[in-house]
């Protein structure tokens, strides 16, 4: 799994771009993780992201 997501990272955000600092690095990778966790929705989750999946799956066991 955890490959997977620095593939995708590495796809989606570093491969064709260039950063002039590491602090520009940094940043843009930080803002990529809060983007995969919070807004790119995936199939295997029922088209939800990653965070909308977690708190629908806690709610469900809270309120069963």
């Amino acid at each position: 799994p955890m490959e997977n997501f620095f593939s995708i990272l590495k796809q989606e955000m570093y491969y064709g771009q260039t950063y002039h600092s590491f602090e520009e690095l940094a940043e843009s990778i930080t803002n990529y993780i809060n983007y995969y966790n919070e807004e790119r929705i995936k199939e295997k989750l029922g088209w939800l992201s990653p965070v909308q999946y977690r708190s629908q799956y806690t709610n469900s066991i809270v309120f069963s």
